[in-house]
């Protein structure tokens, strides 16, 4: 079956888009595709991967764990102690419930939205 479109894109709410593009920027290397006062775009520089950050006035964290959460996004990285350090420098905090043991992490990025890095890849 051919498909009816392609994903263009990811979107977080946030309270602040330009600073969590910044944290996820630092994160991937990507760079900013578009940017407004309550809009971002980070991405590839061919565009082909993006993740965009819009502005939510009553952005209410979601909780970790818990059920109130509604997307996460995992990151492949090669080292997970180097990357939770670098992560951690960059605002990402570590909760205490880790349920992934040695095969991945979770961190809440500086919104709160909780995601995951892992080997696993």
């Amino acid at each position: 079956m051919p498909a009816i479109g392609q994903l263009a894109a990811v979107t977080l709410d946030a309270p602040d888009p330009q600073a969590l593009a910044a944290f996820y920027a630092g994160l991937t290397s990507w760079q900013t595709l578009y940017a407004s006062d309550d809009f971002v775009y980070i991405g590839t520089p061919d565009g082909a991967q993006r993740l965009g950050f819009q502005r939510a006035a009553e952005f209410r964290r979601p909780s970790w764990p818990g059920d109130d959460k509604q997307v996460h996004l995992d990151f492949g990285v090669a080292d997970l102690a180097e990357a939770e350090r670098e992560l951690t420098a960059l605002g990402a905090t570590r909760p205490e419930h880790q349920p992934g043991g040695d095969k991945w992490v979770v961190l809440l990025d500086p919104a709160g939205h909780p995601f995951c890095v892992t080997t696993m890849v």
